[in-house]
Protein backbone atom coordinates (compact mmCIF):
# COMPACT_ATOMS: atom_id res chain seq x y z
CA UNK A 1 0.00 0.00 0.00
CA UNK A 2 1.47 3.57 -0.22
CA UNK A 3 2.28 5.64 2.34
CA UNK A 4 -1.03 7.63 3.05
CA UNK A 5 -3.02 5.07 3.99
CA UNK A 6 -0.41 3.03 5.93
CA UNK A 7 0.51 2.84 9.55
CA UNK A 8 4.06 2.00 10.22
CA UNK A 9 3.20 -0.46 12.72
CA UNK A 10 1.31 -3.00 10.25
CA UNK A 11 4.02 -1.91 7.41
CA UNK A 12 6.41 -3.54 9.76
CA UNK A 13 5.14 -7.32 9.41
CA UNK A 14 5.19 -7.05 5.74
CA UNK A 15 8.88 -5.67 5.46
CA UNK A 16 11.49 -8.08 3.89
CA UNK A 17 13.43 -7.22 7.07
CA UNK A 18 10.80 -8.84 9.05
CA UNK A 19 10.06 -12.16 6.56
CA UNK A 20 13.49 -12.71 6.68
CA UNK A 21 13.65 -12.75 10.29
CA UNK A 22 10.81 -15.44 9.95
CA UNK A 23 12.42 -17.53 7.77
CA UNK A 24 16.05 -17.65 9.59
CA UNK A 25 13.84 -19.01 13.35
CA UNK A 26 11.88 -21.40 11.28
CA UNK A 27 15.26 -22.77 9.83
CA UNK A 28 16.92 -22.15 13.22
CA UNK A 29 14.03 -23.73 15.62
CA UNK A 30 13.98 -26.78 13.04
CA UNK A 31 17.41 -27.36 13.23
CA UNK A 32 17.01 -27.31 17.00
CA UNK A 33 14.47 -30.32 17.02
CA UNK A 34 16.85 -32.04 14.17
CA UNK A 35 19.33 -31.95 16.39
CA UNK A 36 17.24 -32.95 19.58
CA UNK A 37 15.91 -35.89 17.31
CA UNK A 38 20.09 -37.42 16.78
CA UNK A 39 19.15 -36.28 12.98
CA UNK A 40 21.69 -33.83 12.51
CA UNK A 41 24.80 -32.50 15.14
CA UNK A 42 23.90 -30.67 18.30
CA UNK A 43 26.92 -28.09 17.15
CA UNK A 44 25.54 -27.42 14.06
CA UNK A 45 22.50 -26.47 15.22
CA UNK A 46 24.13 -24.39 17.80
CA UNK A 47 25.71 -22.75 15.04
CA UNK A 48 22.81 -21.40 13.18
CA UNK A 49 22.10 -19.10 15.78
CA UNK A 50 25.05 -17.20 15.21
CA UNK A 51 22.82 -15.69 12.86
CA UNK A 52 20.33 -14.47 15.59
CA UNK A 53 22.05 -11.03 15.80
CA UNK A 54 23.22 -10.36 12.43
CA UNK A 55 20.92 -8.17 9.69
CA UNK A 56 19.83 -9.74 6.74
CA UNK A 57 21.12 -8.02 4.11
CA UNK A 58 18.07 -7.82 1.40
CA UNK A 59 20.22 -5.92 -0.96
CA UNK A 60 22.49 -9.20 -1.21
CA UNK A 61 19.49 -11.70 -1.16
CA UNK A 62 18.22 -9.82 -4.28
CA UNK A 63 21.49 -10.07 -5.85
CA UNK A 64 21.52 -14.14 -5.24
CA UNK A 65 18.34 -14.63 -6.37
CA UNK A 66 19.21 -12.77 -9.61
CA UNK A 67 20.92 -15.69 -9.83
CA UNK A 68 18.96 -18.38 -8.48
CA UNK A 69 15.67 -17.46 -9.19
CA UNK A 70 14.89 -18.55 -6.04
CA UNK A 71 14.15 -16.40 -3.14
CA UNK A 72 14.23 -19.52 -0.49
CA UNK A 73 17.53 -20.82 -1.76
CA UNK A 74 18.80 -17.24 -2.25
CA UNK A 75 18.09 -16.65 1.66
CA UNK A 76 19.51 -19.74 2.67
CA UNK A 77 22.72 -18.79 0.72
CA UNK A 78 22.97 -15.80 2.70
CA UNK A 79 22.69 -17.33 5.96
CA UNK A 80 25.23 -19.97 5.12
CA UNK A 81 27.42 -16.75 4.14
CA UNK A 82 26.35 -15.23 7.77
CA UNK A 83 27.22 -18.45 9.59
CA UNK A 84 29.41 -20.66 7.21
CA UNK A 85 28.98 -22.95 4.98
CA UNK A 86 29.78 -26.17 7.20
CA UNK A 87 28.17 -25.04 9.61
CA UNK A 88 24.75 -24.48 8.12
CA UNK A 89 25.27 -27.68 5.86
CA UNK A 90 22.18 -28.87 7.59
CA UNK A 91 19.66 -25.91 7.14
CA UNK A 92 16.15 -26.68 5.78
CA UNK A 93 17.11 -30.65 5.94
CA UNK A 94 13.78 -32.28 5.05
CA UNK A 95 12.39 -29.57 4.16
CA UNK A 96 10.45 -27.96 1.51
CA UNK A 97 9.94 -24.04 0.05
CA UNK A 98 6.64 -24.18 1.51
CA UNK A 99 7.03 -25.02 4.87
CA UNK A 100 9.21 -21.95 5.28
CA UNK A 101 6.69 -19.96 3.02
CA UNK A 102 3.34 -20.81 4.67
CA UNK A 103 4.58 -20.80 8.32
CA UNK A 104 5.86 -17.06 7.27
CA UNK A 105 2.46 -15.88 5.61
CA UNK A 106 0.85 -17.56 8.70
CA UNK A 107 2.47 -15.62 11.30
CA UNK A 108 2.18 -12.67 9.40
CA UNK A 109 -0.97 -12.61 9.13
CA UNK A 110 -1.59 -13.93 13.16
CA UNK A 111 0.49 -10.60 13.80
CA UNK A 112 -1.29 -8.42 11.43
CA UNK A 113 -4.69 -9.75 13.14
CA UNK A 114 -3.21 -8.88 16.55
CA UNK A 115 -2.68 -5.59 15.41
CA UNK A 116 -6.36 -5.15 13.86
CA UNK A 117 -7.42 -6.36 16.94
CA UNK A 118 -5.90 -3.21 18.59
CA UNK A 119 -7.54 -0.99 16.04
CA UNK A 120 -11.06 -3.45 16.30
CA UNK A 121 -11.12 -2.26 20.38
CA UNK A 122 -10.65 1.82 19.52
CA UNK A 123 -13.21 1.50 17.69
CA UNK A 124 -15.52 -0.38 20.21
CA UNK A 125 -14.02 2.22 22.64
CA UNK A 126 -15.33 4.99 21.01
CA UNK A 127 -18.69 3.87 19.39
CA UNK A 128 -19.67 2.81 23.18
CA UNK A 129 -18.56 5.81 24.62
CA UNK A 130 -20.72 8.27 22.11
CA UNK A 131 -23.47 5.63 22.57
CA UNK A 132 -23.67 6.51 26.20
CA UNK A 133 -23.22 10.08 25.46
CA UNK A 134 -26.58 10.65 23.32
CA UNK A 135 -28.36 7.23 24.50
CA UNK A 136 -31.68 9.94 24.79
CA UNK A 137 -30.39 12.01 22.15
CA UNK A 138 -33.84 11.48 19.77
CA UNK A 139 -33.13 11.51 15.96
CA UNK A 140 -35.66 10.36 12.86
CA UNK A 141 -35.29 7.29 12.01
CA UNK A 142 -34.98 6.85 8.49
CA UNK A 143 -36.00 3.45 6.20
CA UNK A 144 -35.82 4.07 2.30
CA UNK A 145 -34.07 7.24 3.42
CA UNK A 146 -37.58 8.62 4.49
CA UNK A 147 -38.29 9.92 7.91
CA UNK A 148 -39.74 6.71 9.79
CA UNK A 149 -40.17 7.12 13.38
CA UNK A 150 -38.39 8.13 16.21
CA UNK A 151 -35.04 6.82 17.60
CA UNK A 152 -32.07 7.24 19.56
CA UNK A 153 -28.05 8.72 18.17
CA UNK A 154 -27.30 6.77 21.07
CA UNK A 155 -29.00 3.41 19.37
CA UNK A 156 -27.25 4.50 15.93
CA UNK A 157 -23.99 4.36 18.09
CA UNK A 158 -25.05 1.08 19.67
CA UNK A 159 -26.16 -0.51 16.34
CA UNK A 160 -22.95 -0.25 15.08
CA UNK A 161 -21.38 -1.02 18.46
CA UNK A 162 -22.38 -4.51 18.24
CA UNK A 163 -21.49 -4.93 14.75
CA UNK A 164 -18.04 -4.04 15.11
CA UNK A 165 -18.51 -7.02 17.97
CA UNK A 166 -19.60 -9.40 15.96
CA UNK A 167 -16.19 -8.49 13.94
CA UNK A 168 -14.17 -9.11 16.59
CA UNK A 169 -15.54 -12.30 17.30
CA UNK A 170 -14.84 -13.11 13.69
CA UNK A 171 -11.91 -11.54 13.74
CA UNK A 172 -10.31 -13.42 16.72
CA UNK A 173 -11.81 -17.07 15.62
CA UNK A 174 -9.96 -16.19 11.88
CA UNK A 175 -6.98 -15.61 13.13
CA UNK A 176 -7.30 -18.96 15.50
CA UNK A 177 -7.87 -20.77 11.89
CA UNK A 178 -5.17 -19.00 10.24
CA UNK A 179 -2.49 -19.97 12.92
CA UNK A 180 -1.04 -23.16 11.55
CA UNK A 181 2.07 -23.71 10.57
CA UNK A 182 3.65 -26.97 8.15
CA UNK A 183 7.21 -28.38 8.41
CA UNK A 184 6.08 -31.56 6.55
CA UNK A 185 8.86 -31.93 3.66
CA UNK A 186 7.77 -32.43 -0.21
CA UNK A 187 3.97 -33.59 -0.69
CA UNK A 188 3.71 -32.91 2.88
CA UNK A 189 3.91 -36.92 3.51
CA UNK A 190 7.06 -35.94 6.25
CA UNK A 191 8.97 -38.76 4.62
CA UNK A 192 12.08 -37.03 5.30
CA UNK A 193 11.40 -34.80 8.54
CA UNK A 194 10.11 -36.10 11.76
CA UNK A 195 6.52 -34.58 12.49
CA UNK A 196 8.39 -33.78 15.65
CA UNK A 197 10.40 -31.11 13.84
CA UNK A 198 6.88 -29.54 12.91
CA UNK A 199 5.48 -29.52 16.59
CA UNK A 200 8.39 -28.16 17.73
CA UNK A 201 8.85 -25.36 15.08
CA UNK A 202 5.07 -24.66 15.79
CA UNK A 203 5.02 -24.55 19.33
CA UNK A 204 8.32 -22.26 19.16
CA UNK A 205 6.38 -19.61 16.88
CA UNK A 206 2.95 -20.04 18.91
CA UNK A 207 1.39 -22.11 15.77
CA UNK A 208 -0.58 -25.20 16.02
CA UNK A 209 0.66 -27.71 13.84
CA UNK A 210 -1.68 -27.89 10.08
CA UNK A 211 -3.17 -31.17 11.00
CA UNK A 212 -2.84 -32.66 7.08
CA UNK A 213 -0.49 -30.10 4.50
CA UNK A 214 0.10 -31.19 1.03
CA UNK A 215 3.21 -29.21 0.39
CA UNK A 216 0.97 -26.18 1.15
CA UNK A 217 -1.22 -25.03 4.56
CA UNK A 218 -5.09 -25.56 3.02
CA UNK A 219 -6.04 -22.53 1.13
CA UNK A 220 -9.88 -22.41 2.88
CA UNK A 221 -8.14 -20.99 5.99
CA UNK A 222 -6.97 -18.02 4.51
CA UNK A 223 -10.12 -17.36 2.29
CA UNK A 224 -11.81 -17.52 5.57
CA UNK A 225 -9.19 -15.15 6.95
CA UNK A 226 -9.43 -12.69 4.15
CA UNK A 227 -13.37 -12.87 4.38
CA UNK A 228 -13.47 -11.99 7.69
CA UNK A 229 -11.40 -8.83 6.75
CA UNK A 230 -13.85 -8.01 3.74
CA UNK A 231 -16.92 -7.84 6.50
CA UNK A 232 -15.01 -5.68 8.59
CA UNK A 233 -14.35 -3.39 5.91
CA UNK A 234 -18.39 -3.10 4.81
CA UNK A 235 -19.00 -2.60 8.52
CA UNK A 236 -16.38 0.64 8.42
CA UNK A 237 -17.96 1.34 5.44
CA UNK A 238 -21.31 1.02 7.08
CA UNK A 239 -20.97 3.23 9.53
CA UNK A 240 -18.87 5.88 7.02
CA UNK A 241 -22.19 5.82 5.04
CA UNK A 242 -24.21 6.95 7.50
CA UNK A 243 -22.28 9.83 8.68
CA UNK A 244 -22.00 11.27 5.39
CA UNK A 245 -26.10 11.14 5.06
CA UNK A 246 -26.23 12.84 8.40
CA UNK A 247 -23.20 15.67 7.21
CA UNK A 248 -25.53 16.41 4.38
CA UNK A 249 -26.48 20.26 4.02
CA UNK A 250 -30.14 19.47 4.24
CA UNK A 251 -29.70 17.34 6.91
CA UNK A 252 -26.76 18.56 9.12
CA UNK A 253 -27.08 15.89 12.58
CA UNK A 254 -23.37 15.50 12.46
CA UNK A 255 -20.64 15.98 10.82
CA UNK A 256 -16.62 15.35 11.02
CA UNK A 257 -14.64 17.17 12.58
CA UNK A 258 -13.28 20.39 10.88
CA UNK A 259 -9.88 21.78 12.35
CA UNK A 260 -8.99 25.28 12.63
CA UNK A 261 -7.11 25.55 9.32
CA UNK A 262 -8.58 22.84 7.11
CA UNK A 263 -9.79 23.55 4.01
CA UNK A 264 -13.03 21.95 1.95
CA UNK A 265 -12.69 23.34 -0.91
CA UNK A 266 -9.90 25.14 -3.90
CA UNK A 267 -12.99 26.42 -5.73
CA UNK A 268 -15.81 27.31 -2.59
CA UNK A 269 -14.25 28.39 0.82
CA UNK A 270 -18.03 27.80 2.25
CA UNK A 271 -17.40 23.68 1.90
CA UNK A 272 -17.12 21.43 4.88
CA UNK A 273 -16.81 18.28 3.16
CA UNK A 274 -16.84 14.29 4.76
CA UNK A 275 -13.81 13.61 3.25
CA UNK A 276 -12.91 11.08 5.67
CA UNK A 277 -16.24 8.98 5.80
CA UNK A 278 -15.40 9.04 2.01
CA UNK A 279 -12.15 7.78 1.80
CA UNK A 280 -13.21 5.15 4.39
CA UNK A 281 -15.71 3.88 1.98
CA UNK A 282 -12.95 3.82 -0.85
CA UNK A 283 -10.61 1.65 1.52
CA UNK A 284 -13.24 -0.75 2.32
CA UNK A 285 -13.56 -1.09 -1.48
CA UNK A 286 -10.00 -1.85 -1.72
CA UNK A 287 -10.04 -4.13 1.27
CA UNK A 288 -12.96 -6.29 0.00
CA UNK A 289 -11.13 -6.14 -3.54
CA UNK A 290 -8.89 -9.19 -1.57
CA UNK A 291 -11.71 -11.49 -0.73
CA UNK A 292 -12.55 -12.99 -4.47
CA UNK A 293 -8.52 -13.75 -5.21
CA UNK A 294 -8.39 -15.28 -1.59
CA UNK A 295 -11.48 -17.60 -2.08
CA UNK A 296 -10.11 -18.55 -5.41
CA UNK A 297 -6.62 -19.47 -4.43
CA UNK A 298 -8.25 -22.58 -2.44
CA UNK A 299 -8.49 -24.67 -5.58
CA UNK A 300 -4.84 -25.73 -6.36
CA UNK A 301 -3.23 -28.49 -8.37
CA UNK A 302 -2.75 -31.73 -6.46
CA UNK A 303 -0.06 -31.38 -3.60
CA UNK A 304 0.66 -27.98 -4.80
CA UNK A 305 0.83 -25.44 -7.30
CA UNK A 306 2.40 -21.88 -7.01
CA UNK A 307 -0.73 -19.81 -8.36
CA UNK A 308 -1.79 -18.62 -4.88
CA UNK A 309 1.87 -17.34 -4.50
CA UNK A 310 1.95 -13.88 -6.39
CA UNK A 311 -1.95 -13.18 -5.32
CA UNK A 312 -1.04 -13.88 -1.90
CA UNK A 313 2.32 -11.22 -2.05
CA UNK A 314 -0.28 -8.68 -2.85
CA UNK A 315 -3.22 -8.90 -1.06
CA UNK A 316 -1.49 -10.09 2.22
CA UNK A 317 -0.12 -6.74 3.04
CA UNK A 318 -2.37 -4.65 1.10
CA UNK A 319 -5.31 -6.09 2.45
CA UNK A 320 -4.13 -6.13 6.99
CA UNK A 321 -2.24 -2.53 5.92
CA UNK A 322 -5.70 -0.66 4.89
CA UNK A 323 -7.73 -2.13 7.23
CA UNK A 324 -5.48 -1.36 9.77
CA UNK A 325 -5.46 2.36 8.30
CA UNK A 326 -8.67 2.49 8.30
CA UNK A 327 -10.09 1.06 11.74
CA UNK A 328 -7.50 3.86 13.38
CA UNK A 329 -9.49 6.07 10.98
CA UNK A 330 -12.90 5.89 11.51
CA UNK A 331 -12.52 5.30 15.41
CA UNK A 332 -10.74 8.90 15.32
CA UNK A 333 -14.08 9.83 13.52
CA UNK A 334 -16.40 8.37 15.54
CA UNK A 335 -14.15 10.06 18.81
CA UNK A 336 -14.25 13.39 17.16
CA UNK A 337 -17.93 13.56 15.61
CA UNK A 338 -19.83 16.79 16.36
CA UNK A 339 -23.50 16.11 16.87
CA UNK A 340 -26.38 18.32 16.76
CA UNK A 341 -29.84 17.39 18.85
CA UNK A 342 -30.74 20.41 17.55
CA UNK A 343 -30.97 19.62 14.01
CA UNK A 344 -31.94 16.45 14.69
CA UNK A 345 -35.03 17.29 16.52
CA UNK A 346 -35.97 19.61 13.55
CA UNK A 347 -35.54 17.52 11.17
CA UNK A 348 -37.99 15.08 13.37
CA UNK A 349 -40.61 17.91 13.14
CA UNK A 350 -40.10 19.01 9.66
CA UNK A 351 -43.42 17.03 9.12
CA UNK A 352 -45.45 18.40 11.75
CA UNK A 353 -46.23 15.00 13.70
CA UNK A 354 -46.19 12.76 10.81
CA UNK A 355 -43.47 10.09 11.91
CA UNK A 356 -46.34 9.22 14.43
CA UNK A 357 -48.66 7.57 12.13
CA UNK A 358 -47.90 3.89 13.55
CA UNK A 359 -49.21 4.90 17.26
CA UNK A 360 -52.72 6.24 15.46
CA UNK A 361 -53.08 3.19 12.77
CA UNK A 362 -52.84 0.93 15.98
CA UNK A 363 -54.99 2.52 17.91
CA UNK A 364 -57.72 2.77 15.81
CA UNK A 365 -57.90 -0.62 15.38
CA UNK A 366 -57.47 -1.58 18.72
CA UNK A 367 -60.78 0.78 19.11
CA UNK A 368 -62.37 -1.54 17.01
CA UNK A 369 -61.99 -0.02 13.03
CA UNK A 370 -60.79 -2.47 11.16
CA UNK A 371 -57.33 -2.20 9.59
CA UNK A 372 -58.24 -1.61 5.78
CA UNK A 373 -60.12 1.25 7.58
CA UNK A 374 -57.57 2.35 9.99
CA UNK A 375 -54.53 2.56 7.54
CA UNK A 376 -57.42 4.50 4.92
CA UNK A 377 -58.18 6.96 7.53
CA UNK A 378 -54.32 7.59 8.66
CA UNK A 379 -53.26 7.80 5.21
CA UNK A 380 -55.58 10.22 3.98
CA UNK A 381 -54.58 12.75 7.40
CA UNK A 382 -50.73 12.13 6.60
CA UNK A 383 -51.13 12.91 2.59
CA UNK A 384 -52.29 16.20 3.51
CA UNK A 385 -49.01 17.06 5.13
CA UNK A 386 -46.36 15.54 2.53
CA UNK A 387 -48.71 17.73 -0.24
CA UNK A 388 -49.94 20.75 1.99
CA UNK A 389 -47.45 21.02 4.56
CA UNK A 390 -50.62 20.67 7.60
CA UNK A 391 -50.39 19.48 11.13
CA UNK A 392 -50.75 15.90 11.54
CA UNK A 393 -52.66 16.17 14.77
CA UNK A 394 -54.66 18.54 14.01
CA UNK A 395 -55.95 16.77 10.60
CA UNK A 396 -56.95 13.77 13.23
CA UNK A 397 -58.69 16.23 15.36
CA UNK A 398 -60.77 17.39 13.02
CA UNK A 399 -61.35 13.94 10.86
CA UNK A 400 -64.84 12.91 12.26
CA UNK A 401 -64.08 9.62 11.05
CA UNK A 402 -61.26 9.51 13.40
CA UNK A 403 -62.70 11.22 16.47
CA UNK A 404 -65.81 8.68 16.19
CA UNK A 405 -62.88 5.99 17.09
CA UNK A 406 -60.61 8.02 19.30
CA UNK A 407 -60.76 10.84 22.36
CA UNK A 408 -59.04 14.12 21.15
CA UNK A 409 -57.09 12.89 24.40
CA UNK A 410 -56.28 9.54 22.76
CA UNK A 411 -55.57 11.33 19.67
CA UNK A 412 -53.19 13.93 21.98
CA UNK A 413 -51.04 10.86 23.80
CA UNK A 414 -50.08 9.35 20.58
CA UNK A 415 -48.33 12.05 20.09
CA UNK A 416 -45.91 10.94 23.18
CA UNK A 417 -42.19 11.31 22.11
CA UNK A 418 -41.30 9.33 25.46
CA UNK A 419 -43.03 5.98 24.04
CA UNK A 420 -40.82 5.14 21.49
CA UNK A 421 -37.86 5.61 23.68
CA UNK A 422 -39.28 3.23 27.07
CA UNK A 423 -37.25 0.52 26.03
CA UNK A 424 -33.63 1.98 25.07
CA UNK A 425 -31.88 1.26 28.40
CA UNK A 426 -33.50 -2.69 27.50
CA UNK A 427 -31.53 -2.26 24.41
CA UNK A 428 -28.51 -0.93 25.91
CA UNK A 429 -28.51 -3.18 28.23
CA UNK A 430 -28.36 -6.42 25.42
CA UNK A 431 -25.65 -4.74 23.77
CA UNK A 432 -23.50 -3.48 26.70
CA UNK A 433 -24.68 -5.63 28.90
CA UNK A 434 -26.06 -5.02 32.55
Amino acid sequence: MIPRYSRPEMVAIWSPETKFRIWFEIEAHACDAQAALGVIPKANAEAVWKAADATFDVARIDEIEAVTKHDVIAFLTHLAEIVGSDEARFVHQGMTSSDVLDTTLNIQLVRAADLLLVGLDRVLAALKTRAYEHKDTVRIGRSHGIHAEPTTMGLTFARFYAEMARNRTRLVNARAEVATGAISGAVGTFANIDPRVEEHVCEKLGLVPEPISTQVIPRDRHAMFFATLGVIASSIENIAIEIRHMQRTEVLEAEEFFSPGQKGSSAMPHKRNPVLTENLTGLARLVRMAVIPAMENVALWHERDISHSSVERAIGPDATITLDFALHRLAGVVEKLVVYPENMLKNMNKFRGLVMSQRVLLALTQAGVSREDSYRLVQRNAMKVWEQGRDFKEELLADPEVTAALSPAEIEEKFDLGYHLKHVDTIFARVFGA
